[in-house]
């Protein structure tokens, strides 16, 4: 039985909330939206420890993955009952007061992938790659909310680009299974197409509770390839973790991506702190023409799991990237920063180091080797 989606961090917000609630009554009515999710949290989790037990990062003392080195995911007292109540309900500045523009890609551009480097940016980390022929979706997620508790993680306005009109898809690659990356109702949409998953190991558990065949799925280690169709695809490593519940935190494995077509090389970073895996990454696979780094929801709090903008421009260079797009930010509200600051200050880090940075609007599809003076579109 599949559990229900949420977002990333959600459960430590949750557990907070639920403690701040009962003590205080004006967030009584926060705790009859925590019980509800609670209810699903506790529900029957797949078995994702089948593959697990061969992996390097996989601790045999605790039965879970670990990063290497080992990371605490909370590093500060912030994470606190109060810091849970301003995350789900003070939203100053974390929300755009306008709606974000879009460019709307072509028929042509839709239909089927080309020969030539190309893709779309939906917002957060759902990327559509053509490359060398193969279509490819990184963590899509379509649905208008991103956890079990209503109207807490919306998406801030619809797709550019609707699911079903996006021709042609080969392959779906998953970085981990925090809800805001593995959405089941995205997953159970694309279930009727002949599109196959690469996934982290463990997480290919979730797929087949929602329907998906196991031998549509691929569940690769760090460091592990497979080539298709002459692309061959890297699990490599991040510096993150995992949980889809209560108690299956650290049982699936998450990780980045590294996508090469005849030396033509895409890194895509899932969720990651920054760490000395960025240059391990690029010494043994790059250089990378094009790196979709995480570039959002980050807080002094958990700032070994999610990196700043700074420092994703910094792993660009440890990746010896030549051009960079920001990603994990514009579409849900999941720190406490404003709606803008991973933009504004990415722009600033890249024009102070001297990175190609390319900031597209939603839905527009990008070229990277002829790619077009990019507005300021942002505030």
């Amino acid at each position: 039985m599949a559990q229900t989606p949420m977002s990333d961090h959600a459960e430590n917000m949750i557990s907070q909330c639920f403690n701040a609630a009962v003590r205080n009554s004006r967030t009584a009515s926060l705790a009859v939206l925590v019980a509800l999710a609670l209810t699903a949290l506790v529900s029957c989790a797949p078995n994702t420890t089948q593959n697990s037990q061969d992996s390097n990062q996989w601790n045999t003392a605790t039965d879970r993955f670990e990063n290497s080195p080992v990371t605490p995911i909370s590093t500060s007292e912030n994470s606190s009952a109060s810091s849970a109540w301003d995350f789900f309900f003070l939203k100053n500045e974390r929300i755009p007061g306008e709606k974000l523009p879009e460019m709307q890609p072509t028929d042509t551009e839709l239909a089927a992938p080309g020969d030539a480097l190309g893709f779309i940016w939906f917002g957060h980390s759902t990327i559509m790659l053509d490359l060398g022929g193969t279509r490819v979706l990184f963590d899509p997620i379509f649905s208008s909310n991103a956890s079990p508790v209503p109207f807490t993680v919306t998406r801030f306005q619809p797709p550019a680009v609707a699911l079903e009109a996006i021709g042609d898809i080969d392959l779906i690659l998953i970085s981990h299974n925090h809800y805001d990356h593995l959405d089941r109702p995205t997953i159970k949409q694309l279930k009727s197409r002949p599109v196959k998953f690469l996934v982290p190991l463990g997480v290919g558990a979730h797929l087949e509770s929602w329907g998906i065949d196991s031998s549509r799925i691929t569940e690769l280690d760090w460091w592990q390839s497979i080539t298709i169709d002459g692309t061959k695809f890297t699990a490599t490593p991040a510096q993150h973790f995992s949980g889809r519940g209560l108690f299956d935190r650290n049982k699936t494995l998450w990780s980045s991506w590294s996508v090469d077509h005849n030396g033509k090389r895409v890194f895509f970073s899932g969720d990651s702190g920054y760490g000395p895996h960025y240059k391990a990454i690029g010494d043994r696979l790059g250089p990378f023409d094009l790196t979709f780094l995480e570039n959002g929801a980050y807080n002094k709090s958990w700032g070994l799991i999610h990196q700043f903008p700074e420092q994703a421009v910094q792993a660009h260079r440890d990746l010896k990237g030549n051009t960079m797009v920001p990603i994990h930010w514009g579409m849900f509200n999941l720190a406490m920063h404003s709606w803008y600051d991973p933009i504004r200050r990415v722009h600033k880090a890249a024009q102070n180091e001297g990175v190609h940075l390319v900031t597209p609007k939603l839905g527009q599809y990008v070229y990277p080797s002829a790619v077009p003076p990019m507005d300021r579109w942002w505030p």
